[in-house]
């Protein structure tokens, strides 16, 4: 006897082989999932903060340019040019003082809500000085208030000096000087000029005005980043000159002292001021919102394993079970015994191989050779009828998509597209006449729409502009639907597109126009389209041309007109027909 040689099982191939097939790829899509989920929401969090960083700095140059129109206020007035240029004497002085420089300076320190101390030295020195004594406290305690200086007391002070030449209503420069770092306050410093002689304006006095840093930095709040954020302000020196943080003992040595890895850190400019707005936010904040991701992902992939493995052991042992016993009994026709039969239900392979196995018993040479002749029919009967039962290319897509709907359990719109794909068919077959109404071609366009509107949801929209007047026409049926499917196919130019189908009575026939605000095309295209010598692109727009040519004539059919990024309109003429 010979020994019975020990073998790997079918049952465990199949079950293994399963398992391997499947473990990888949701191992591979796992560690995807989870990159691409870091980089996502690395990305999204930089996007959401740089989105941040510029709503304040949007604010704080609003606040800056409020306080520039206060000096604009001053700059371009005419009257207080006029009025600084007269060099008058004793009570001529004092009046002009009273009646119009100091109700000007008063006016434009009530015009705003922000506490600002306004200095205005002046090259007059006819005209009499008004200011206070600070004696070493910050000006801007006692709250909004005006000054005017004799421009001689500031001429030799560095930061006037360094001002950069005047460019006429443009020069200006955000500036720290006297006391401002100290009371930490900062000054706008301008020129006043005369443009009696707008070629060559003259230098008639300098406008200061001084805010609180926390004034134009008050919209600075790390609240508006996330939790454990920082926010803070470096001037062109690299200085921090202010913070924002929930930790009250961070300080500027703190901030330089940072370890750039323990922290994202973004930047934003704030050129009117010639600042940095700078977030730093802990690293250790973002790596929670990555651990709960790796955490999801995990016991995804733990338990897609586990449900494919119990699956995989069900499968192999279903199949292993009938493929032993066809191993039975081939074991038995290999010893000779041709009477054993195998008994399966279903029509599936299995049944067919019994089938074959128990016929083999009859007539095992006879049924090679039946079998062999009977399978080569067969594949040339299959061919004929894949060749015979070519369908619309929608039809694929369509069936691919109920094929989706029902895998994930969508029950209402598998419902949904599975009746739509009947009421087209129904009204796309007609008995099979080729002359329907054009209100069953609207119907029937609006089937097609109803199955589409299932796969494309909100990314599609469609309206209708009709003339009732049509309806009690006739027309070649399948006109308008593989324009709806030609625009749905490639017409597509951002994430979500209109169609209008518009229907006019019109004195030479029946206009139909198909508008879409695709992508559109160029005059070559549609000159190809209409080519019948041309390459084969637009098969289904040359089809309805040529069909409404051969059933109402020459003058009738299809035009096109279109523009690259603006969209396409395809105009159909019919003529008033009614099919007896």
């Amino acid at each position: 006897m010979k020994r019975e040689k020990r073998y790997f099982s079918f049952g465990y191939k199949l079950m293994i082989s399963y398992i391997f097939l499947l473990v990888l790829p949701v191992v591979f899509v796992g560690i995807f999932a989870y990159n691409t989920s870091v980089h996502s929401i690395t990305e999204q969090t930089s996007a959401n903060i740089h989105g941040t960083l510029q709503q304040i700095q949007d604010n704080i140059n609003y606040k800056t340019e409020d306080i520039m129109r206060l000096t604009d206020r001053l700059y371009y007035d005419r009257t207080l040019a006029d009025y600084l240029r007269r060099y008058d004497d004793g009570y001529y002085s004092y009046e002009t003082t009273k009646s119009y420089l100091l109700p000007s300076l008063q006016s434009t320190i009530h015009s705003t809500k922000h506490n600002i101390a306004l200095s205005v030295y002046i090259k007059n020195d006819t005209i009499p000085e008004v200011f206070f004594l600070y004696d070493g406290m910050d000006p801007l305690r006692k709250g909004p208030f005006y000054e005017m200086y004799h421009l001689q007391r500031i001429v030799d002070k560095e930061w006037y000096t360094s001002l950069p030449k005047e460019e006429y209503g443009l020069t200006t420069q955000w500036s720290q000087i006297e006391s401002d770092k100290q009371f930490q306050n900062i000054s706008l410093l301008r020129r006043l000029m005369d443009a009696f002689e707008p070629t060559d304006p003259k230098m008639i006095g300098f406008i200061k005005i001084t805010v609180k840093i926390s004034d134009i930095l008050q919209s600075v709040d790390y609240q508006k980043i996330r939790k454990g954020s920082t926010l803070y302000i470096e001037n062109e020196l690299h200085e921090v000159i202010y913070i924002s943080s929930d930790d009250p003992n961070i300080t500027a040595e703190h901030i330089h002292s940072l370890d750039n890895q323990d922290f994202l850190q973004i930047k934003q400019p704030i050129p009117s001021l010639n600042w940095t707005l700078v977030a730093n936010i802990p690293n250790h904040e973002l790596k929670k919102e990555l651990f709960n991701v790796k955490i999801v992902t995990l016991l995804l992939c733990i338990i897609s394993i586990v449900v494919f493995s119990i699956a995989g052991v069900f499968l192999s042992a279903y199949f292993s079970k009938r493929v032993t016993k066809i191993v039975s009994v081939l074991s038995s026709f290999q010893e000779g015994d041709f009477h054993k039969r195998l008994r399966y239900k279903g029509h599936d392979e299995f049944n067919q191989i019994a089938s074959a196995l128990n016929d083999m018993g009859e007539n095992m040479n006879q049924l090679i050779q039946d079998v062999y002749l009977s399978n080569l029919q067969k594949k040339e009967a299959e061919l004929e009828s894949l060749q015979a039962q070519i369908n619309p290319h929608f039809l694929y897509n369509t069936l691919s998509s109920i094929n989706r709907l029902a895998q994930f359990g969508e029950t209402e719109k598998h419902r949904e597209m599975v009746s739509g794909l009947a009421k087209f068919y129904r009204l796309s077959l007609n008995d099979g006449l080729t002359i329907i109404s054009i209100e069953k071609e609207l119907q029937q366009v609006q089937a097609y729409i109803d199955i589409k509107k299932i796969q494309y949801e909100s990314r599609m929209n469609f309206s209708y502009d009709i003339d009732e007047e049509v309806l009690k026409y006739d027309t070649v049926k399948l006109i308008l639907q593989p324009f709806v499917e030609n625009i749905l196919e490639h017409a597509w130019y951002a994430d979500r597109i209109h169609i209008r189908i518009v229907a006019t009575a019109e004195p030479s026939g029946i206009t139909f126009k198909i508008i879409d605000d695709g992508m559109g095309m160029n005059i070559e295209t549609i000159d190809q389209i209409f080519n019948k010598k041309g390459i084969k692109i637009g098969y289904g727009i040359r089809n309805v041309d040529q069909r409404i040519k051969l059933q109402f004539g020459e003058a009738f059919g299809v035009s096109l007109h279109s523009r690259l990024g603006i969209g396409t309109t395809a105009k159909l003429t019919i003529p008033y027909y009614i099919h007896s």
